[in-house]
């Protein structure tokens, strides 16, 4: 093969390799580009970022209430999620997770997690037409009342004055009543700890669901059992301890 022809042969060559320039050597492919923490938007990867650490795994509960429970889904509406997620819950575990508040999730992704909670989880018949407690309200309950309440509701498992029993742990334990707001105690005695076996509102009696008023009232009687200084030695401990020095 003559040199002309050796020469227009290597340039038919590069002209045809050059026509795909998604073959050259060191161009990166376009799914290899790196996504700005601020523009990930898949439901899946915030719930698992930010979420299942406290609220647990395909949201069934850990440390906090589980965010795919569909009850808790079906009394909280989605102002309510997306204002806890964003500015969390003051003198609780629940941080703020908004960037005007401090965190790192844009007003975009806080609403593609509550967007996503719904769509994977929630069921819009799970109350079958029954009217719930409302999740929240401004009436401050009768702790009196609440004391009676608790005793028909709940001490069955959470023991006499809720320190316990066969079935459940201390309900009046001062660390865990220090980290938790009345609104999340409220919410627990509505919608349940289902990873936990607590039940909802309707099943603590069978045929007797707690009313409106049971609910606040026996919320009232919880927070009423909080320590005024969270943290503090018990009385017996400050004694001992007086008694070395």
């Amino acid at each position: 093969m003559t040199r002309p022809a050796v020469m227009l042969l290597a340039l038919a060559f590069i002209a045809t390799g050059c026509s795909d320039l998604k073959s050259l050597p060191g161009k990166p492919s376009p799914d290899s580009a790196v996504v700005p923490p601020s523009k990930i938007m898949d439901f899946n990867l915030l719930y698992k970022m930010n979420c299942a650490g406290c609220h647990g795994a395909e949201g069934k509960g850990a440390a906090a209430i589980g965010l795919g429970d569909p009850v808790y889904l079906a009394i909280a509406d989605d102002a309510t999620i997306s204002r806890v997620i964003a500015n969390g819950v003051r003198g609780t575990a629940m941080p703020a997770f908004a960037q005007s508040a401090g965190g790192m999730l844009t007003t975009e992704q806080i609403d593609a997690i509550v967007t996503g909670l719904r769509s994977h989880w929630a069921r819009p018949d799970i109350l079958r037409g029954e009217n719930p407690p409302p999740y929240s309200t401004q009436t401050h309950g009768d702790a009196m009342r609440g004391a009676n309440v608790f005793a028909v509701y709940c001490a069955s498992c959470h023991g006499a004055g809720g320190r316990g029993g066969p079935k459940a742990s201390s309900i009046v334990d001062a660390s865990y009543l220090a980290l938790v707001s009345d609104q999340s105690l409220r919410t627990n005695v509505i919608a349940g700890r289902p990873d936990l076996g607590a039940p909802d509102w309707r099943r603590n009696v069978p045929g007797k669901p707690l009313s409106p008023e049971d609910v606040t009232d026996v919320v009232a009687w919880l927070a009423a059992q909080r320590r005024e200084f969270p943290g503090q030695p018990y009385a017996s401990a400050r004694r001992q301890e007086g008694g070395l020095q």
